[in-house]
């Protein structure tokens, strides 16, 4: 679900200019669903189309909690894996940053970097199923959370309950082909692995071109017993690179408590990968 909204230290023109619904900071114990069941398979599907840019929330870049946001040129070609959260009762009818009314029973969404507005199609990659949303809102700015849905599109795709979920994001744009396929390299395999297509759940700690950096860093974790720590080769153009993870690990919490020790430990914020 979305979290307390919190701008005092921002200047005004910061403002003005990404002073959307979307989640910012702790999960916001009083935001939360609506009081009635809804049947979402009435609502349909955003329709994508060309659209201008919005006026207000697509700035070059913005700064919130002290973290900077660059805004891609283009949605074309976005695809991209992680953690979906979602937003409701508490922000419903209160401006998005595109300057629209955010409705929670409409297919939308919040991202930090794509143009507004854009449209997305969410998978989940738990159960499958997929919805194709709007964005035209700014976050989620929580750590680790790739989207923030709308209520509507998080209870269709069947993480409403949960308040999270692994999905993937793929940008829709009219006359251009889809974005080309992740290219996703398992882990190296494990009794404690995930299995067949549901997804596994990892902390990228470091990337490395040498390898004898990379042992040095797993070594470290793994005196830290915080959990299984590997080596993921992988190659960058020509280069080979050498990725230190932790997982699988068994839940989204379980990611969080992970990254919020890591980051206590001196490792800085790890990246959340789903694969």
């Amino acid at each position: 679900m979305a979290g307390s909204r919190t701008y005092a230290a921002l200047p005004i023109a910061t403002l003005l200019l990404i002073s959307g619904c979307s989640s910012v900071g702790p999960f916001a114990p009083e935001d939360g669903a609506p009081a009635g069941d809804i049947d979402v398979a009435a609502i349909p599907d955003a329709v994508p189309r060309i659209e201008p840019r919005s006026r207000s929330g697509n700035p070059p870049n913005y700064v919130v909690n002290g973290r900077r946001y660059h805004l891609l040129d283009t949605a074309v070609g976005y695809r991209e894996r992680g953690i979906a959260s979602w937003y409701g009762t508490k922000f419903h009818g209160r401006r998005t940053s595109s300057g629209e009314p955010y409705d929670m029973y409409a297919m939308t969404a919040a991202h930090k970097s794509l143009p507004l507005p854009a449209y997305v199609r969410v998978t989940n990659l738990q159960n499958r199923r997929t919805t194709i949303v709007r964005v035209n809102d700014r976050g989620p700015f929580h750590p680790n959370r790739i989207i923030d849905l709308s209520y509507a599109a998080a209870k269709k795709l069947g993480i409403a309950a949960n308040g999270t979920g692994l999905v993937e994001v793929e940008a829709i744009t009219p006359g251009h082909p889809p974005a080309a396929p992740l290219q996703v390299t398992p882990a190296a395999p494990t009794a404690s692995a995930s299995t067949g297509t549901r997804p596994g759940l990892y902390l990228q700690v470091g990337a490395f071109v040498s390898r004898h950096n990379a042992e040095r860093l797993q070594m470290r974790l793994a005196q830290s017993n915080l959990g299984r720590v590997y080596i993921q080769p992988t190659n960058a153009g020509d280069q080979a690179v050498y990725r230190v993870r932790l997982g699988p690990i068994g839940n989204v919490e379980r990611a969080d408590q992970l990254a919020e020790t890591l980051t206590g430990l001196g490792y800085g914020e790890p990246h959340i990968v789903v694969e």
